[in-house]
């Protein structure tokens, strides 16, 4: 009892809740709680963590709920809270580094990046590859993969399917 009455003593930390957006990255969404008296270079620090944008290249801009801007984020040694933030208002981090990791939607589309290939030739030649392991199972037992349809199979298939299921079909490719 008395930890409690110490504990309602103590001085109360505000904090608001932000919803984050990213200037590269459209499909981020995130929300933060930070303390009002979060410098706004701590608030940076915080922030790379959660979207690769290092806090040398971060710019920050502070949006109502309405979606209006409400301040540039400009002074890193003044706290979040000398801008007024409330619960609801958006951080928007803008990248200013061309070259960041973020750019170029890298991080969001991945028919962008460019993918390792090998030829089956090449594959031939490695130790210790799937197919040789199936090449080495499928020799001491021809019939391991292969599909075991027994001769109840539609029965056992048709078994778990109640009226009201989804039921979807497969071509076994």
């Amino acid at each position: 009892m008395a930890t409690a009455s110490r504990l309602q003593q103590l001085p109360v930390d505000e904090s608001v809740l932000l919803r984050l957006s990213h200037s590269n990255l459209k499909t981020f969404s995130s929300e933060i709680r930070l303390s009002l008296q979060t410098t706004v270079e701590a608030v940076k620090d915080k922030l790379w963590r959660k979207c690769g944008t290092s806090v040398e290249s971060m710019r920050l801009e502070l949006y109502d709920d309405a979606g209006s801007k409400v301040s540039n984020l400009d002074d890193d040694n003044r706290p979040l809270g000398f801008y007024s933030p409330l619960d609801g208002y958006r951080l928007h981090i803008i990248d200013v580094d061309p070259s960041s990791v973020t750019s170029r939607g890298w991080l969001e589309d991945t028919s962008l990046v460019e993918k390792y290939q090998i030829s089956d030739e090449a594959y031939d030649k490695r130790d210790g590859t799937f197919r040789k392991f199936k090449e080495k199972i499928s020799s001491q037992d021809p019939s391991a993969f292969e599909p075991k349809i027994t001769d109840n199979y539609m029965e056992d298939v048709c078994a778990n399917i109640k009226v009201s299921s989804l039921v979807t079909f497969s071509s076994g490719d």
